[in-house]
């Protein structure tokens, strides 16, 4: 019996372990939402059951950075590509986001280093969204 309740438990900490993720927050670019210091439980959902609107975390778009971003979903795949807010997207061919993208921008957009800058940010990139957050104390 202990044996069986013993691997129930492993089984459940490797699920968790997979579908969960902590985060702490680094800088202000999503502030007020987010301050530095809070951590954000995130869960790994797959680009499809995203919508606009949602804190999503995400690898550093580029390959010699290292560590997570947190920015707002503003247009998922097959959404019309805001090219008004995001000028950096002017450059990419289309009408619409394309499939395996999002486009993402951070709340304090003075603060924040987003699609503006970068572009899409790749599905293979995606961690997962932010499920509930826990304030920290500010670390400056």
């Amino acid at each position: 019996m202990i044996l069986a309740l013993l691997c129930l438990g492993v089984a459940v900490l490797l699920w968790l372990r997979f579908r969960v993720a902590v985060v702490t927050v680094r800088g202000d670019s999503m502030a007020p939402t987010l301050r530095p210091g809070d951590r954000v439980t995130v869960r790994r959902t797959p680009l499809r059951a995203i919508a606009p609107g949602a804190l999503v975390v995400f690898a550093r778009p580029r390959a010699d950075e290292r560590g997570w971003m947190i920015k707002r979903v503003i247009a998922v795949p097959g959404d019309v590509i805001p090219r008004g807010v995001v000028a950096a997207l002017w450059s990419y061919p289309g009408t619409h986001v394309p499939a395996h993208r999002l486009v993402v921008l951070g709340d304090n957009r003075e603060e924040s280093y987003d699609s503006r800058h970068f572009g899409y940010v790749k599905e293979d990139a995606l961690l997962g969204v932010v499920h509930r957050i826990s304030r920290g104390v500010s670390r400056r």
